[in-house]
């Protein structure tokens, strides 16, 4: 199996590109974007970039690594609701009233750009195109959230695909190979973000690798048949439906 490589996205090809580059802006308005940009100093594993209920003051472009997003109840459990992927834009879920919504933490060793709200915010004012391509960006955002609420109707084979091939697809649209990439979180997370147990996890993992479906060596993830993926998260509704109400 080949060996697997810690991902690292350039400027030019990460969501912070849909903010600027090719979206006809003049190149001093570019300027201007790369100019409030800051780089901050590279996190650890399990250390936090934000958390919930802080004050946003930035948004954050990951450079490289990977990072979880987790709500923590009143009690101190922890309900995964997200994965991002170097290249992603991190933090939108704070415009609403100007804090976090949830906390993001380091999957591995991850660098990010931060751009500063209230700059970003007096850029957007004076450059329409990016205020557009910033809309753009939560739309994408929303519409991922929309997917995710889905996953929790499926039986756990569908879950577990579904989980698979959106991972495939979010590393083919940053320009990474779709069919081999780590799973940089841990099963854990994995389970609480899927609605699932760890063993169920390791189950349908271990069932789509002897179904030639996938290779599974341990993190890493090689995806033998796009095709047979595709058909198990496209199965029956009907059954779907039936199965979620047992």
């Amino acid at each position: 199996m080949p060996e697997f490589i810690t991902h690292r996205i350039s400027c030019p090809n990460c969501k912070l590109a849909d903010l600027c580059l090719p979206h006809g802006l003049q190149p001093q308005e570019v300027a201007q974007l790369t100019g409030i940009i800051k780089n901050k100093n590279p996190l650890q594993t399990d250390q936090l970039l934000y958390a919930q209920g802080q004050t946003c003051e930035s948004l954050y472009a990951i450079k490289s690594g990977s990072f979880r997003s987790f709500i923590a109840t009143a009690d101190g459990e922890e309900q995964t609701i997200g994965f991002y992927l170097p290249g992603e834009l991190m933090g939108l879920d704070a415009f609403q009233h100007g804090r976090f919504n949830c906390s993001a933490m380091a999957l591995e060793t991850a660098s990010v750009c931060e751009l500063p709200l209230a700059q970003l915010n007096e850029l957007c004012a004076g450059i329409p195109g990016l205020q557009k391509q910033l809309m753009r960006t939560l739309g994408k955002e929303i519409a991922s959230d929309h997917d995710k609420i889905l996953l929790g109707h499926r039986p756990a084979k569908q879950r577990m695909a579904t989980f698979l091939l959106m991972l495939s697809n979010r590393y083919a649209a940053l320009g990474f190979s779709s069919t081999l990439f780590n799973l940089t979180m841990s099963r854990y997370d994995i389970a609480n973000y899927l609605g699932l147990t760890i063993e169920t996890v390791s189950r349908q993992l271990g069932l789509l690798g002897r179904q030639g479906v996938i290779t599974v060596k341990q993190r890493g993830i090689m995806i033998n048949n796009m095709q047979a993926l595709q058909l198990i998260v496209n199965a029956c509704p009907q059954a779907c439906t039936a199965v979620a109400a047992v």
